[in-house]
């Protein structure tokens, strides 16, 4: 054959070629059969050479050439500076995400290779690059911590479009300070672009027009005025666009919402099981607004049946429709003080989707046997329709089972606390840890000013619905697995080498250990749980045991729940604010009709989509907490509290302030007349002199010096504390004065807030009952 014969027939080779022609009409050649021809060839190509080895019509170059670009943006291959195509493999190239420290330097994150660690950048390499960017990064050297190193080639995509920050004036010049620290780099507003009028401090959106270059700042224009920086709710603003939250629906996503129906029609009847008799109620937190699980358990003879059921809400969010593209790119619900943005709109997740009391709502089912001994013996999945009994809180299901009082659903309740008690104790046998931080809520008066934090306790109630819905989750992941439908499950892996070796150091310190050797089993963190029961650094050690762990993911690939000890587990329970539980759900379904669900993103990109967005939500609504302390503790400068040092790092102590839920900190340099060093080979701040030192769970006494807003940190000054006979500053002072109001100072009286439109009396977070590690 010779050789014109043989590029000819190139094309004709294309393995993916029947897929091609299925999704065109003039199919391409694949993106798997480019890279493939590619590195037989051997040496880069030219677009124009490359379509030729490929008999690439004339009529055809405009889109082969979109196709190849489509591929670099995709990170699958990259253009050179001679104009050359290259194999992203053959290069070793990798499609990254850029996280930015504020101090500079960065990581490269990948986004389409499972197992690559992330690559570390430094300022040299992160000049004109931007928190979020996407980008083709080349594995290069290691640093001297042994970190893989990186060199970005290309900027794929900008993530940063619109920037949230404060404007001042500045010899005679406009600036743009971003509220994203992680923006490093001020926003110069162009002079010659018309501006709207705005004062110096007040909060804006600035488009950026002009990225940033090695000694170049970036420039924009302001689109949005949102007003001062202390008025009501401006955190949550400052937040939403800070995190790039997606908080306005589409028009087509409204449009379609409007014709979802608000009630349960007859034709929605059809193939379901009839579940309007039986007594499924909901316990919710009191002020939760959407109710997306039910729970009934009755008596069998020596078993328990369960039965959780869970709002079908993938019958009214079809695939790749407006209400399920604005959904998807939300992936969940984000939940802060006063305001929930919601994953769905209010049609679906405070009407037809949530199971409210005395009206049929269409459900997903897991209708469960669990034995005696805590086993789940049998259970399926099915479609049902059903209709709440009653809408209960935790409050009111723990004082019936604490008061044995009568009431209508006494029977029903006593049996699901009695199955609770046989799962606990099995959860226990199994080895899942028992981690029982503090939760706590924010309480606003009228004038949206938090007037106080108080702590959230959980009682059984909360405990029983979690177990209830832990089982749910656990036979979803088993019914997928089962039938090899692909998904995505609820990963969480124990710890790395490096976090344990560091986990093990610091538990020395402190007189513990750490079963398991250099692979500790679930069952070895639990049994050191249970040893810190009655220690005053609980909750320190918990959190300390908790980091040590790898964070949770969605990924298609189960590689079990370390931190429950399930050897698979997948999200089942919350469609309404989790898209993951909504794909199981689609998935569960196509296994029951005999299908396979393919859905339009894949597995793993949707896995990877879905663990960002839930890392966001959790980072904004951080965010907005820490923003509402700080200002909750401006009006207590001056005022002496105890507290318990919460935290250890170079360049001072964090400290837990009693009753009042919130952090302070203290800067080393504050710690009395002395040299004092962070010395993590101990876990202390040490004084070169004194020897005096600080530890975690110590207790010191502190005053109130500073709430920053801008950077929402609370300031503390150390009244006495620290060991070794001595402590770092000789004042001290009795204990039942701690809390005397010392007289403020002209310039620490804190800023008038304005008052909100409506008056909020209460927290409307949802509760995290389900959300499991």
């Amino acid at each position: 054959m010779n050789k014109n014969n043989k590029t000819s027939n190139l094309r004709q080779q294309d393995p993916f070629l029947q897929r091609e022609q299925q999704r065109y009409e003039k199919p391409l050649p694949s993106r798997e059969w480019i890279s493939q021809v590619l590195e037989q060839i051997g040496v880069p190509l030219t677009i124009k050479k490359l379509a030729k080895t490929l008999s690439i019509h004339r009529s055809e170059f405009d889109f082969f050439e979109r196709r190849i670009k489509a591929m670099v943006r995709d990170g699958q291959a990259y253009i050179n500076r001679a104009g050359n195509v290259c194999t992203a493999e053959k290069l070793a190239l990798i499609k990254c995400k850029i996280a930015a420290h504020k101090d500079g330097f960065g990581f490269a994150i990948p986004l389409n290779k499972t197992g690559q660690k992330d690559l570390v950048l430094y300022a040299r390499q992160m000049q004109g690059l931007m928190n979020g960017d996407i980008v083709t990064v080349r594995p290069s050297g290691f640093d001297r911590k042994g970190r893989q190193e990186g060199q970005v080639l290309e900027i794929i995509e900008r993530a940063n479009t619109d920037v949230v920050a404060r404007v001042y004036m500045e010899h005679g010049v406009w600036i743009a300070v971003p509220e994203d620290k992680r923006l490093s780099g001020h926003i110069i507003l162009e002079a010659s672009a018309k501006q709207p009028s705005v004062q110096s401090g007040q909060v804006v959106v600035v488009k950026i027009t002009a990225y940033p270059k090695a000694h170049h700042p970036a420039m924009g224009v302001i689109t949005e005025i949102l007003g001062n920086y202390a008025d009501s709710g401006m955190e949550i603003e400052i937040a939403v666009r800070k995190h790039h939250l997606p908080h306005v629906f589409s028009d087509a996503c409204l449009t379609a919402s409007k014709k979802i129906p608000k009630t349960v029609r007859k034709t929605d009847l059809k193939n379901r099981v009839d579940l309007r008799d039986l007594n499924l109620v909901t316990i919710d937190g009191e002020t939760a607004r959407d109710f997306d699980d039910a729970v009934f358990a009755e008596k069998i003879g020596r078993n328990f049946r369960l039965v959780v059921a869970i709002a079908d809400v993938s019958h009214y969010v079809p695939e790749g429709l407006a209400i399920d593209i604005d959904a998807y790119e939300r992936s969940t619900s984000v939940y802060f003080p006063r305001r929930v943005i919601p994953m769905l709109p209010e049609a679906l997740s405070n009407g037809i989707c949530s199971l409210i009391p005395e009206v049929d709502r269409l459900c997903m089912v897991c209708d469960m046997t669990i034995t005696s001994t805590g086993n789940i013996k049998t259970y399926q999945f099915y479609p049902a329709v059903m209709h709440s009994k009653a809408r209960l809180t935790y409050t009111q299901v723990a004082q019936w089972l604490e008061s044995k009082e009568t009431h209508p659903l006494e029977k029903e309740i006593n049996t699901l606390h009695k199955l609770y008690q046989v799962l606990s104790k099995k959860r226990h046998q199994r080895g899942a840890m028992e981690f029982d931080g503090q939760e706590t809520q924010m309480i606003f008066n009228d004038e949206g000013k938090i007037e106080r934090i108080e702590p959230i306790f959980r009682n059984d109630a909360h405990r029983l619905i979690e177990e209830c819905m832990l089982c749910a989750n656990v036979c979803a992941a088993e019914f997928l697995l089962s039938h090899q439908h692909p998904a995505l499950f609820r990963s969480h892996l124990g710890p790395t080498t490096e976090k344990l070796a560091t986990l093990q150091e610091q538990l020395a310190l402190v007189g513990l250990h750490l079963e398991g050797g250099s692979d500790p089993t679930p069952k070895d963190y639990a049994q050191l749980f249970t040893q810190l029961e009655g220690r005053a650094d609980k909750t320190l050690l918990q959190i300390m045991l908790l980091r040590s762990m790898q964070q949770a993911v969605y990924e298609p690939n189960n590689q079990g729940h370390f931190g429950l000890a399930y050897d698979a587990y997948a999200h089942f329970t919350s469609p309404i604010r989790r898209y993951p539980d909504l794909l199981v759900h689609r998935a569960i379904k196509a296994v029951l009709h005999q299908q396979t669900y393919q859905p339009k993103h894949s597995w793993q990109e949707m896995g990877i989509h879905c663990s960002h967005e839930e890392r966001r939500a959790d980072e904004a609504s951080k965010d907005v907490e820490n923003w509402l302390k700080t200002y909750y503790m401006q009006d207590k400068i001056g005022e002496v509290f105890e507290g318990t040092i919460s935290g250890l790092t170079g360049f001072g102590l964090f400290i837990m302030l009693d009753g009042l839920y919130t952090e302070g900190m203290i800067h080393i340099s504050e710690l009395g007349q002395d040299y004092f060093n962070f010395r993590p080979e101990i876990m202390a701040i040490e004084g070169e002199r004194t020897k005096v030192s600080f530890k975690l769970g110590d207790r010191v006494v502190v005053k109130v010096a500073r709430a920053d807003l801008d950077n929402c940190r609370v300031e503390l000054l150390l009244i006495s504390g620290g060991s070794k006979g001595k402590t770092a500053r000789t004042k001290t002072i009795d204990s039942h004065n701690t809390k005397q109001k010392e007289s403020k100072k002209p310039h620490q009286q804190k800023n008038k807030r304005a008052p909100l439109k409506k008056p909020i009396k209460n927290n409307t977070n949802k509760s995290k009952k389900k959300q499991a590690i």
